[in-house]
């Protein structure tokens, strides 16, 4: 593949300015090239041949470190993030709730997720104050990470739902940005979907809905309804298709394929409104054309108690148990959960946003696995890094490896990965 050519620099009062912004040295990408990455503003401005951009602005040398699109969370739980955490524990009024969300972001941006979806609970118990504190979160957070809401509701049908449908219509109206729903939790389950998809319709947001997926006449319905409205839907964690006999599930994966829905998992298990833990068929899903995404789901919440908010570790998980490649895996935590999501596409190309991972390894495979060190770029600019040391105490077998010993340092004094 050739290097992407330098876009033409931004014209000033007097003519052309000369290019200037941050340059990333000695990075490696996944096709085995080493090259440097000039960034100018938000977007990549060229890509070149190790050694071959200069900048007037900082630079950074990431020592042959792989650098990937950015990976995004399309499934957190803010509003319920680290209440399992000993510091956490008592009331959750809404500054807690805020600060927990607060928190749980910056946590999942040091792992490289740049955007994050929230899916929040909506309630005439609940009320809106949860949302306003993920939402308020998301402001303070402005230019470290993007946060986006899902407000989701209780029962929205019969005498019991036109509470929480007046709930939900005011949280979409004071700004969520997604409409979601709990469908198998309401007794009329096809009215619960209808009513999310309709108000979706109404105020041109997306869909997100929380389904186990286990009734195959339930999700056929729900998959007719998505294709006829067309919003842009999204389905998860899904566990439940993997339950069904494998005719059922392919025909089911077929009606969502061609409804455009996309499916969003849970590798890494747990989620406050799933009954099933697991995770759907996927390679049945992706053969079905089905878009899938993988999220994160709870992050030490009473769902699970445990939880690292690391999307390289849903795609390691996606590679190692679930018999994704690499490359599909991580593609179901960086490109499609972006597309869900509705972001625009990242390649390290010239013209694409810098929205970028640096991370150890010498391909995706490495990476994946041993994916400590971590340089984390948003907007255009270093938001995170995290450097792992290694060291080895002395002894004949680290000698003849050349591996590091105590007092050896991996990082340089340049903060690279």
């Amino acid at each position: 593949m050739p290097d992407s050519r330098p876009l033409p620099p931004d014209a000033g009062p007097n003519g052309p300015r000369a290019p200037s912004g941050l340059l990333l040295r000695d990075a490696r990408l996944t096709d085995g090239r080493a090259v440097d990455v000039r960034i100018a503003g938000h977007r990549i401005e060229a890509v070149g041949t190790a050694g071959s951009l200069t900048t007037r602005g900082p630079h950074l040398d990431l020592r042959g470190a792989l650098l990937l699109p950015a990976p995004a969370e399309p499934h957190a739980h803010s509003d319920t993030a680290l209440t399992a955490a000993p510091e956490y524990a008592g009331p959750h009024t809404a500054e807690d709730v805020r600060r927990r969300a607060t928190e749980a972001a910056l946590l999942q941006l040091s792992h490289g997720a740049t955007a994050l979806r929230s899916h929040v609970r909506v309630s005439d118990v609940t009320g809106l104050a949860p949302l306003e504190a993920v939402m308020e979160a998301g402001r303070s957070l402005h230019g470290l990470s993007s946060l986006t809401t899902v407000a989701v509701p209780g029962v929205l049908t019969g005498a019991a739902g036109a509470e929480g449908l007046a709930v939900l219509r005011e949280a979409v109206a004071m700004g969520a940005d997604v409409v979601g729903g709990r469908p198998d939790l309401d007794p009329d389950p096809a009215g619960h979907t209808e009513a999310v998809l309709e108000l979706a319709a109404a105020y041109g947001r997306p869909v997100d809905l929380h389904t186990d997926a286990d009734d195959p006449v339930r999700l056929t319905r729900l998959a007719a309804m998505a294709g006829g409205l067309r919003p842009d839907v999204a389905l998860g964690p899904c566990a439940g298709l993997a339950l069904l006999p494998g005719d059922k599930a392919a025909r089911l994966a077929d009606q969502l394929a061609a409804a455009a829905v996309t499916v969003i998992c849970l590798p890494q298990g747990g989620c406050p409104s799933a009954r099933l833990p697991g995770t759907p068929p996927l390679r049945l899903l992706r053969s079905a054309g089905v878009r899938v995404a993988a999220g994160g789901g709870a992050l030490r919440d009473a769902a699970r108690p445990v939880g690292r908010g690391d999307p390289l570790e849903a795609a390691y998980l996606l590679a190692a148990q679930h018999g994704l490649s690499a490359a599909h895996a991580y593609e179901a935590v960086s490109a499609t959960a972006r597309a869900v999501m509705g972001l625009p596409a990242v390649r390290v190309e010239a013209g694409f946003p810098a929205e970028l991972l640096a991370v150890r390894g010498t391909d995706l495979a490495g990476a994946l696995s041993l994916s400590y060190s971590r340089v984390v770029v948003h907007g255009g600019r270093v938001v995170a890094r995290t450097s792992a040391v290694r060291e080895y105490c002395d002894s004949e077998a680290a000698a003849a490896l050349d591996l590091p010993r105590q007092g050896r340092m991996d990082p340089g004094p340049d903060g690279g990965p």
